[in-house]
């Protein structure tokens, strides 16, 4: 037999089939596999297993070397169970992978391994940067939210009063003066208004109560103006027609100067028998007084006296109550229910004022849009300013009667010194010396009536 009889397959001398390997047999299936049964090679699904199912992660601590394969001892009887020599191919060591590095992590939410291992504590929110972020938004809406509202309500105002016609005008004084007008006109009134309000139906509109404000650094005054005050009504320049009247001499009282030639003979006539320059005009109706006070709530007020008036539709009980509009413009309009008459009602007058002026002037209503635009919308259609007047000044008036009510300051009828053919004459001496303190911005110590 030749020495190619082995690569053959022939068989040998004993009849035995060599298969040829060890000596380069071409068979498929390499000897090691048929020959040492105990060591095994992983099918195709093995392969996968072996493999760790994530990429492994650095260590924490110092690294540690991998655990070495394990020996595994033969049974009793001379075989083996597994093998006795663990070579790491289920556990995936001979990669790197297993228990011998840092395990895998566990799913979502859980520490590594799965459920039971160390979870990771969630950064901690950062509240300051919220409250800061917060506090950007909140002011920014407000401040957007209020120039919106001003500049609405700014051009709303009705600027119709020109006090450049106003002629022969006192000299300026250091503190700002109002004269705060409330007159019976049924503007924007129905029928079922008027009735109501018991304003009567009369045409036009005339003065229902006068005052002048001053807002002085050494205290604000108010000083209220019967209708009824003696007065000379004075040469004047007509607001409409552009021409002088020359004056007569001729004394009647204050509210038919507002009569005769509206708001710029007013103002006219008011300064020609004070010597006291106005810097400032506001007038408004009943139907915009009475929804102002609606549109607040209310007006708390302490009425010291009950009382009862037929034609204003008064009827007080004495204590502490809230007047909603058709109540307050009934308080305000009383004159014929007091012995004082007009002196007794110009002193309602401005007791009221002062109170709507403390719950109007608050931040819970300036500052909220929600109620600072029902309470403007409710005056702006009767409220009418001079032409030099702005929603600041506006504020400011305000804020000055609030002051008053809250003791900072005076409030007091213009000084009387007896009746002319049932008109009320003042007091000239008093009234020099309180008009010479407010232009010098000395406290007021005049009294009235």
């Amino acid at each position: 037999m030749s020495d190619w009889d082995g690569w053959s397959g022939e068989q040998d001398q004993r009849g035995r089939r060599d298969d040829g390997y060890g000596r380069g047999s071409g068979q498929a299936e390499p000897e090691g596999a048929r020959r040492m049964r105990h060591v095994q090679r992983p099918g195709p699904g093995a392969q996968a297993s072996r493999l760790p199912q994530q990429p492994p992660q650095p260590p924490r601590g110092p690294a540690q070397p991998p655990a070495g394969p394990a020996y595994v001892p033969p049974q009793q009887d001379g075989s083996y169970s597994g093998g006795g020599y663990d070579s790491g191919y289920n556990t995936g060591q001979v990669y790197g992978g297993g228990h011998g590095g840092r395990p895998p992590a566990g799913p979502l939410g859980q520490g590594p391994g799965g459920p039971g291992g160390p979870v990771r504590p969630a950064a901690a929110p950062d509240w300051r940067k919220r409250i800061k972020i917060g506090s950007i938004v909140l002011v920014s809406g407000l401040l957007v939210t209020g120039i919106g509202t001003y500049f609405w309500a700014d051009s709303n105002v009705r600027r119709e009063v020109d006090l450049s016609k106003v002629i022969e005008r006192p000299k300026e004084g250091d503190c700002t003066t109002y004269l705060i007008v409330g007159s019976d006109s049924r503007e924007g009134m129905s029928a079922e208004d008027k009735k109501k309000l018991h304003t009567g139906s009369a045409e036009g509109k005339r003065t229902d109560s006068m005052m002048i404000l001053a807002k002085c650094s050494s205290g604000n005054t108010m000083i209220s103006l019967p209708r009824d005050s003696d007065v000379e009504i004075p040469s004047f320049v007509g607001s409409e027609s552009g021409k002088k009247f020359a004056g007569t001499g001729k004394r009647t009282k204050l509210n038919a100067a507002y009569a005769q030639d509206g708001p710029e003979l007013l103002v006219r006539t008011v300064e020609f028998n004070t010597g006291l320059r106005i810097d400032h005009y506001a007038e408004i109706g009943f139907a915009g007084f009475a929804n102002i006070v609606d549109a607040l709530g209310g007006v708390e007020l302490n009425i010291e006296k009950g009382f009862k008036d037929e034609k204003s539709g008064a009827d007080f009980k004495e204590g502490t109550q809230t007047l909603n509009g058709e109540q307050s413009l009934a308080y305000v309009r009383t004159r014929y229910a007091f012995a004082e008459s007009d002196l007794q009602r110009t002193k309602n007058q401005q007791r009221f004022l002062s109170a709507l002026a403390s719950q109007a002037a608050t931040p819970t209503t300036i500052l909220n849009p929600f109620s600072l635009y029902p309470v403007l919308g409710a005056g702006l259609d009767t409220l009418i300013v001079d032409k030099d007047m702005s929603l600041w000044d506006m504020g400011s008036m305000f804020f000055a009667m609030k002051g008053i009510s809250g003791g900072d300051g005076v409030s007091m009828n213009m000084p009387i010194s007896g009746q002319r053919g049932g008109n009320l004459v003042w007091d000239k001496a008093k009234v020099q010396q309180l008009v010479q303190q407010i232009q010098k911005d000395e406290k007021v110590t005049v009294r009235g009536n």
